[in-house]
């Protein structure tokens, strides 16, 4: 049997009982990359898309997200959110005449017994998402990639950080 603990000893899918888990504080913190062409980069960053500020609605729908996230993943928790920061970093220049590329990175926090990673992934993910949706009309083959935790505290497991 997997040693997923998504299943019981027989194989079925399961809710992790969390009953005796401690509260702790925890943290979590996951990114996307969204790339698309310079014109939609230009957008982004003059903060004047034909839709509004760009980056200010993909903050408010990666926030909403965390909220979500249990009944988009169906075995998730509904955890307490108490704290939620979006940022978003070029990762590419101004004028690189090819593609740009921007990251979300999300950060999600709460006292409870479970920790908040698939929250900062939705937030992450849907961010990049609401970016797209937003200059679709500019750049179509704008490419979401690179959906990942960067770090986590709080709980049994301890601290993670990718790259130590």
């Amino acid at each position: 049997m997997s040693t997923s603990t998504h299943f019981d000893n027989r194989g079925q899918a399961r809710m992790v009982d969390v009953t005796e888990k401690a509260v702790t504080a925890r943290t979590a913190a996951a990114s996307s990359i969204i790339e698309m062409n310079l014109t939609a980069a230009e957008a982004i960053r003059a903060g004047d898309s034909r839709k509004g500020d760009v980056l200010a609605v993909a903050r408010l729908a990666g926030i909403g997200a965390t909220k979500w996230t249990p009944t988009l993943i169906p075995l998730c928790h509904a955890i307490p959110i108490e704290g939620v920061e979006l940022e978003f970093h070029w990762l590419t220049s101004p004028d690189d005449a090819d593609r740009q590329s921007l990251q979300c990175l999300a950060t999600v926090r709460t006292t409870y017994k479970t920790g908040v990673e698939m929250e900062a992934m939705t937030a992450a993910s849907v961010a990049a998402l609401t970016i797209y949706d937003m200059l679709k009309s500019v750049d179509r083959a704008m490419v979401i990639k690179q959906i990942r935790l960067e770090s986590k505290t709080g709980g049994k497991s301890g601290e993670f950080v990718r790259g130590q």
